[in-house]
């Protein structure tokens, strides 16, 4: 039976490498996948720092009669700076979801090429990669790149971030300012327009999806127990 499991295994494997990134060797980040998903981390994490009310005193005064200046937190360049600060980090969450083919291939959580494969992992079967297994969930070369593009990216547009920042905010997203009108030339913005099926939609084919195992769970169970039951009534 694990020979069977390991036959299966191979054969997908095959399937996934048949891909164009293996034929063509490892295919980075585009400039467009990179600016993405910085401008979309960094505003999130704008969002996370933009909750605080907190009061700052700024400027200097040589005596005590003059009141420094006062400005919230949320409109303060000390937000932006501890924003960007160590922002390109939150790109190491991001997986390589090879079964994807545009820039969604970038994203958060496990590509269901793994869960099959950890799957088959839990049910005893022996699959090589040809890596070590506690090196599987360990972040791709192609992501490993685009965090140094988004560093990169984000040290040579710092003027255009902070321009944003303080007055543009309110009138368009960090991707239109970063992205649309700086970094990507017009034929270059097609990813930007890429998006992930909404989170809830996933989650009901995963419900559906369990439910439908469970009914042909229990469909078997019921079908085994009338069986057993036959058997032991013409036993008697």
């Amino acid at each position: 039976m694990l020979r069977q499991f390991n036959i299966i295994v191979m054969l997908f494997l095959c399937f996934v490498k048949a891909g164009p990134e293996e034929e063509q060797g490892v295919r980075y980040a585009s400039r467009c996948e990179a600016c993405k998903i910085l401008a979309t981390e960094l505003q999130e994490r704008l969002k996370e720092t933009g909750k605080s009310h907190e009061m700052l005193e700024v400027g200097y005064s040589l005596d005590d009669v003059k009141p420094k200046k006062r400005t919230e937190y949320r409109r303060s360049e000390l937000r932006l700076i501890e924003s960007t600060e160590n922002v390109c980090d939150r790109v190491l969450e991001y997986n390589l979801h090879k079964e994807r083919k545009d820039s969604t291939r970038f994203a958060k959580g496990m590509s269901q090429t793994f869960k099959t494969l950890h799957g088959l992992v839990d049910k005893g079967v022996k699959v090589d990669l040809g890596i070590p297994y506690e090196l599987w969930d360990r972040p791709p070369v192609e992501v490993t790149q685009m965090k140094a593009q988004c560093e990169d990216m984000l040290g040579n547009y710092d003027d255009v971030i902070s321009d944003w920042y303080f007055n543009k905010q309110d009138k368009k997203t960090l991707i239109a300012h970063l992205c649309e009108d700086e970094v990507l030339a017009k034929d270059d913005r097609k990813c930007l327009q890429e998006t992930l099926p909404a989170q809830s939609e996933s989650d009901d084919e995963d419900y559906e999806e369990e439910k439908r195992k469970a009914k042909m769970q229990k469909t078997k169970r019921k079908g085994d127990a009338s069986k057993n039951e036959a058997v032991n009534k013409e036993e008697l």
